[in-house]
């Protein structure tokens, strides 16, 4: 009974740090990316936010065909596929190119890492103890977590000690083969294969019990995207560099000491009361953060979203999983961040064209009215069905 409830088993320890570096890649781009393009091919913001969110489409594209792939050949299979695919596209970015070309990396980039994160993604959700899920998804959701501080950090560290953007590629290069090793140390159970079906139907590519949360992840993802990709520029406008590269640092910090708690909190006594105490304190710290005139403004608003935003994406991809059946997790598991990385990837596009009309405070500040319109589109879509979610638990 023991050994059926532990979390952190090898396979969950493999699949935790390959999620880890998957998205350490990522991030580590995101932050730098858009500044290569206005420095290297001496683009517009515009066109640079496109090329940062040109991989979260790609992903998006990814993760569609892989949902649906899983429970035809298996996540073991689907996880090599994404892997050799990310490995390839990642040594790309060290040959000399042009922006087309660059572009086309960039997207292939993000389909592979779609492939890939969705395989271990259903196979977390496969492993977790049903009664510890919320715990588990908390726990293997820190993978991405710590990325997310740790990539912009790297990122921006590199970039301002060396100028030369030939690094990052390397170092993500080097991760890239680290986890392709790894590889070879999955043991993916056995899923339950659905037959071959000649008709189209959306239920073919998508978990529709898991677009209602989903769209919701989207939605605050999308606002998310506007710190992850513009930072560099806002915090070099307000003359806040230095702590605007402790940003991550102490949002991760933030996430490491509440997540267990937060997990532990939606497997007892269900999500809303995490989601919305989490919603405002996100939007508390958009508001400072789009204010910020000091050091401290930036460091606190870093623990504010790391307590809203940092706690939300866990629990709702917990959502995503709780309400589908298991036999479809693959599917809840990629409809879940095919609608949250949408919001990424459309984020730094649109800004990029808000940018030169409302400034960065501008797009911080509409983003704070944003997320309190997030908190009515939670209750509509999942927070008001909640306590049946809880009771129908407790019943089974």
């Amino acid at each position: 009974m023991g050994q059926r409830n532990t979390l952190w088993t090898k396979n969950f320890i493999v699949i935790f740090t390959i999620n880890f570096i998957l998205a350490l890649v990522f991030f580590l781009l995101v932050s730098t990316i858009a500044v290569f393009s206005v420095e290297t091919f001496h683009t517009s913001t515009s066109t640079a936010g496109l090329l940062s969110g040109i991989f979260v489409i790609g992903a998006l594209i990814g993760r569609l065909g892989a949902g649906r792939i899983i429970h035809r050949v298996g996540s073991q299979k689907v996880l090599l596929t994404g892997l050799i695919g990310f490995l390839l596209t990642t040594g790309f970015y060290m040959l000399p190119t042009d922006l087309s070309f660059f572009f086309i990396n960039r997207f292939l980039h993000g389909v592979s890492f779609g492939f890939a994160s969705t395989a271990t993604g259903t196979i977390i959700a496969q492993i977790i103890p049903p009664s510890r899920r919320g715990e588990g998804i908390g726990y293997y959701s820190l993978s991405t977590i710590l990325s997310t501080a740790l990539g912009p950090l790297l990122g921006i560290w590199i970039i301002s000690q060396t100028q030369n953007f030939f690094f990052v590629f390397v170092i993500n290069f080097v991760l890239a083969s680290v986890i392709f090793v790894l590889y070879f140390l999955v043991q993916a159970p056995a899923m339950e294969r659905t037959p071959k079906q000649d008709k189209f139907s959306i239920t073919q590519y998508v978990e529709l019990k898991a677009v209602p949360i989903g769209v919701v992840g989207m939605f605050l993802g999308f606002i998310y995207s506007s710190i992850m990709a513009f930072i560099p520029f806002f915090t070099k406008e307000i003359d806040l560099v230095e702590a605007g590269s402790f940003f991550f640092l102490v949002y991760a910090s933030v996430v490491l000491l509440s997540r267990p708690i937060t997990g532990r909190l939606m497997d007892q006594h269900g999500a809303n009361i995490i989601i919305y105490p989490c919603l405002v304190l996100f939007a508390l710290g958009m508001l400072l953060y789009s204010q910020a005139h000091y050091g401290f403004m930036i460091v606190l608003a870093a623990i504010l979203v790391g307590f809203g935003y940092g706690s939300f994406n866990s629990i709702a991809q917990a959502i995503a999983i709780k309400v589908t059946p298991i036999h479809r997790v693959g599917l809840a598991t990629s409809t879940y961040f095919i609608l949250f990385e949408l919001g990424l990837g459309l984020g730094p596009f649109t800004y990029g064209f808000l940018i030169p009309h409302i400034g960065y405070r501008g797009i911080y500040l509409t983003a704070f009215f944003m997320i309190l319109l997030s908190i009515l589109l939670y209750y509509i879509l999942h927070g008001r069905h909640e306590r049946q979610l809880i009771l129908l638990d407790s019943k089974n």
